[in-house]
C-alpha cells in the first residue's frame, strides 16, 4: 500500500480508537462497584441483557445464513464477494453491539457507586461507557470498509468493481440494525410500560422500586434497546453513508466533474480516485476528533451536564472541519467539497439543538405538556402529539437546506459527503447518546439498593440530561438517515441505469431514462406504497409492544397477588419471569417487521419494475423521516414533562396523567420512531443490491 494517508486514517485511526476504547473499559472496570446488594442487582441486569443478546443473535444467525445463500446464488457478477461483505457488515455490527452492551451493564453500577462521591465522577464513568460504544462503532465501521476496499482492489484502479462488492457490507449492517432496533425496542418498552402501569399507576409504588418484578426487565431493556440497538442503528448509517459516497465518486463522469468543478478531462482519473478515498479519510479524521473531544466532557455542576456533553461534540466538530480542510489541501479533491462537509457537520449540530429545545426538561414544550397534565391524561396526550408534530418543521428545513446547498457544490456526491460529515463525529455523538441508558440504570440500581437519597438525586440529574441526549441522538440518526438514504437512492439510480444499459434497454426503457417521472403511474403507485409502509411498520411494532406489555402486566399483577409480603417489601419478586416474557416476545415480534423491510422492495420491483421501485423508495423516505421525527420527539418530551412534574408534584393526579402520557411515548421514542430511519435505509440498500435482478426480470 503506497498511500500513507489511507494507511494512517483508514487503518491507523480506527485501530487507535479500538485501543482507546479498551483503555476506557479497563478504567471503568477498575472503579468501585459498590455494595454487595448493588453488585447483585447489577449481575441480574447483565445476565438478562447478555441472555437476550445471545438469543437474538442466534436467531439473526439463521437470517444471515439464508441471506448469504440468496446473495451468492442469485446475484449476477461478483456475488460471492457481495456475500462475504454482507457477512462482514453483519458480524461487525453484532460485535459492536456486544462490546457496548457488556461495557454499559458493567458501568451502570459503577456510576451509582461514583455518584456516592460526586456528580463529576459519576458523569465521567457514564460518559466513558458511552464513548466505548461510539468509538467501537466507528473503529469497526471504518476499518471494515478500509480493509475490504483495499482487498477488493479499490486502491489499484479497480474502485468501480470494488464498490459493487462493498455494497454488501451496508446491507449486512442495515439488516442487523433493523432487527436489533426492533427487537431491543420491543423488549425495553414492554418492560417499561408494564412497570409504569402496574407499579406507579396501579400499585402506587415508585419507579424502579425493587418490589416490582418488571424493574429488572426494564433495566435490561435500557441496554438492549438504547445501547445495542442504537449502536447498530448508527453503525449502519455510518457505513452506508461512506459506501454510498465512494460509489457515487466512481459513478461520476469526466463531463460532470468538468461542469461542476472545472476539472480538466486529463486530470479526472486522479481526482476521481481521491474523491473515492475522501469519505474514508474523513471518517478516519473524525475518529481522531472524537477521541480528542472526549477529554473535554467534564463538570461537577448538575446544571451544566448538558453543556459539558455539548462542548465535547462542538470541539470534535471543529477539529473535523479543520481536518477536512487539511485533507483537501493535500489531495486533488475540489475545495467545493469542503462546503459539503461543513453543511453536514453544521446540520447535525443544529438538528441536535432543535431536538434539545423540543424535548428538554427545562424547555417551554415540556412545561406546556406539564401544564396540560393538570386536566388529565387526554390533554397531556393531545399536547404531546402537538409538540411532536410541530417538532418536524425546523429539522426538516435544516435537512432540506443541507441537501440544497451540498447539491449545489457537488450534486449527488455532495449530498453523500454531507451525510459523512454529519456522521464524522459519531465516535463522540454516539457516546453522548449511549451515556443516557447507563445513567438511567444507575438510578434504578440506587433505588433498588436503597442508597442515600442524594445518590438518586445525582443519577436523576444525569438521567434527565440523558433523556434529552437520547432524543438528540435519535434526531441526529434521523437527519443522517435522510441524507444517507438520498445518497443511496442516487446509487440506486446509477446502478439501475447501468443494469438497463447492459440489458439493452430491457422492458422498453431507453437506457438514458429510467421512467422515474411523476407522470408515470408506476412511480405514483410505488410512492403511495412506500408512503404507506412506515405507517404499517409502526403499527406492527406498536402493537407488538402492547401485546408484550399486556402479558407482563398480568404477570406482575399475579406476583403482587400471590407472593405473600411482596408489596410489604418482605419477599423477593420473580424478576427472571418478566425478563423471559420480554425476551420471548421481542424475538417473536421482531421477525415480521424485519421481513417486511427486506421483501417490500424486491416484490415491488418485480411487480412494478425499476420505476415503481424508485417511487417506493421516495415515498418511504418522506413519510419515514417525518414519522420518525414526530414519534421520537413526542416520546422524549412526554418523558421529560413527567420528570418535570416529579420534581414538585409526585403522586398527584397531574403526575399520574403524565405517567400515562410517558407510557404512550415509550414505544414512540424507543421502538417505532428509531426503527423507521433504519427501515428507509434498509429498503434502499436492498433496492441497490437487487436492482440487476429486477432489470433481468423485466426482459
Amino acid at each position: 500500500m503506497d498511500n500513507p494517508l489511507y494507511l494512517l486514517l483508514g487503518f491507523g485511526a480506527p485501530i487507535a480508537a479500538a485501543i482507546f476504547a479498551f483503555v476506557l473499559i479497563g478504567s471503568i472496570n477498575r472503579r468501585d462497584a459498590g455494595s454487595e446488594r448493588m453488585q447483585q442487582i447489577s449481575a441480574l441486569i447483565r445476565s438478562g441483557a447478555m441472555a437476550f443478546l445471545r438469543t437474538e443473535y442466534s436467531v439473526l444467525a439463521v437470517f444471515v445464513a439464508i441471506m448469504f445463500g440468496i446473495l451468492v446464488a442469485f446475484l449476477p457478477g461478483n456475488s460471492l464477494l457481495v456475500g462475504v461483505s454482507f457477512l462482514v457488515g453483519a458480524c461487525l455490527s453484532a460485535t459492536a453491539g456486544w462490546i457496548g452492551m457488556r461495557t454499559a451493564t458493567g458501568a451502570a453500577v459503577r456510576t451509582t457507586a461514583a455518584a456516592q462521591k460526586s456528580l463529576a465522577v459519576a458523569l465521567q464513568v457514564a460518559f466513558s461507557s458511552g464513548a466505548v460504544m461510539g468509538l467501537t462503532v466507528v473503529a469497526l465501521g471504518t476499518l471494515g470498509i478500509a480493509v475490504l476496499y483495499f482487498l477488493y482492489g479499490g486502491l489499484d484502479g479497480e474502485g468501480a468493481s470494488a464498490i459493487e462488492s462493498l455494497l454488501g457490507m451496508s446491507l449486512g449492517a442495515s439488516s442487523i440494525a433493523l432487527f436489533a432496533r426492533v427487537g431491543g425496542g420491543i423488549f425495553t418498552k414492554a418492560a417499561d410500560v408494564a412497570g409504569d402501569l402496574s407499579g406507579k399507576v396501579e400499585a402506587g409504588i415508585p419507579e424502579d422500586d425493587p418490589r416490582n418484578p418488571a424493574t429488572i426487565a426494564d433495566s435490561v431493556g435500557d441496554n438492549v434497546g438504547d445501547v445495542a440497538g442504537m449502536g447498530a442503528d448508527l453503525f449502519e448509517s455510518y457505513v452506508g453513508s461512506i459506501i454510498a459516497s465512494v460509489a457515487l465518486a466512481w459513478a461520476l463522469t469526466a463531463a460532470a466533474a468538468g461542469n461542476l468543478w472545472g476539472i480538466d478531462s486529463g486530470a479526472f482519473a486522479g481526482v476521481q480516485a481521491d474523491l473515492a478515498l475522501f469519505p474514508i479519510l474523513l471518517a478516519g479524521f473524525g475518529i481522531i476528533a472524537s477521541m480528542l473531544g472526549t477529554f473535554t466532557v467534564r463538570t461537577d455542576d448538575e446544571s451544566k451536564v448538558q453543556g459539558a456533553l455539548l462542548r465535547g461534540l462542538i470541539v470534535a466538530s471543529v477539529i473535523v472541519l479543520i481536518g477536512a480542510a487539511g485533507l483537501i489541501q493535500v489531495t486533488s479533491v475540489p475545495w467545493a467539497v469542503m462546503w459539503c462537509v461543513m453543511f453536514g457537520v453544521v446540520a447535525g449540530v443544529v438538528i441536535g439543538k432543535l431536538t434539545e429545545y423540543y424535548t428538554g426538561k427545562d424547555k417551554p414544550p415540556a412545561a406546556h405538556i406539564a401544564e396540560q397534565s393538570k386536566t388529565g391524561p387526554a390533554t397531556n396526550i393531545i399536547a404531546g402529539l402537538g409538540v411532536g408534530m410541530m417538532s418536524c418543521g425546523y429539522p426538516v428545513l435544516v435537512i432540506c437546506a443541507a441537501i440544497f446547498f451540498s447539491y449545489q457544490m457537488g450534486e449527488q456526491y455532495g449530498v453523500a459527503i454531507a451525510a459523512v460529515g454529519m456522521l464524522s463525529t459519531l465516535g463522540i455523538s454516539l457516546g453522548v447518546d449511549a451515556y443516557g441508558p447507563v445513567a438511567d440504570n444507575a438510578g434504578g440500581i440506587a433505588e433498588m439498593s436503597k442508597c442515600e437519597p442524594f445518590v438518586r438525586d445525582r443519577t436523576d440529574a444525569l438521567d434527565a440530561v440523558g433523556n434529552t441526549t437520547a432524543a438528540m441522538g435519535k434526531g441526529f440518526a434521523i437527519g443522517s438517515a435522510a441524507l444517507t438514504a438520498l445518497a443511496l437512492f442516487s446509487t440506486f439510480q446509477a446502478k439501475a441505469a447501468d443494469a438497463v444499459a447492459q440489458a439493452g434497454g430491457a422492458g422498453g426503457f431507453d437506457p438514458r431514462q429510467l421512467g422515474l417521472e411523476l407522470t408515470n403511474p408506476n412511480v405514483l403507485i410505488g410512492m403511495f406504497i412506500g408512503g404507506m409502509l412506515p405507517f404499517i411498520f409502526s403499527a406492527m411494532t406498536m402493537n407488538a409492544v402492547g401485546r408484550s406489555a399486556n402479558e407482563m402486566i398480568e404477570e406482575v399483577r399475579r406476583q403482587f397477588k400471590n407472593i405473600p409480603g411482596l408489596l410489604e417489601g418482605t419477599a423477593e419478586p420473580d424478576s427472571a419471569k418478566c425478563v423471559a416474557i420480554s425476551t420471548r416476545s421481542a424475538i417473536k415480534e421482531m421477525i415480521l417487521p424485519g421481513l417486511l423491510a427486506v421483501s417490500a422492495p424486491v416484490l415491488t420491483g418485480f411487480l412494478l419494475g425499476v420505476s415503481g421501485l424508485g417511487g417506493l423508495l421516495a415515498g418511504a423516505l418522506v413519510t419515514g423521516v417525518l414519522m420518525a421525527l414526530m414519534m421520537a420527539n413526542a416520546g422524549g418530551v412526554w418523558d421529560n414533562a413527567k420528570k418535570l412534574i416529579e420534581e414538585t408534584d409526585k403522586g398527584t393526579d397531574q403526575h399520574k396523567a403524565a405517567v400515562i402520557g410517558d407510557t404512550v411515548g415509550d414505544p414512540f421514542k424507543d421502538t417505532s420512531g428509531p426503527s423507521l430511519n433504519i427501515l428507509i435505509k434498509l429498503m434502499t440498500i436492498v433496492a441497490v443490491i437487487f436492482v440487476p435482478l429486477v432489470v433481468g426480470w423485466m426482459q
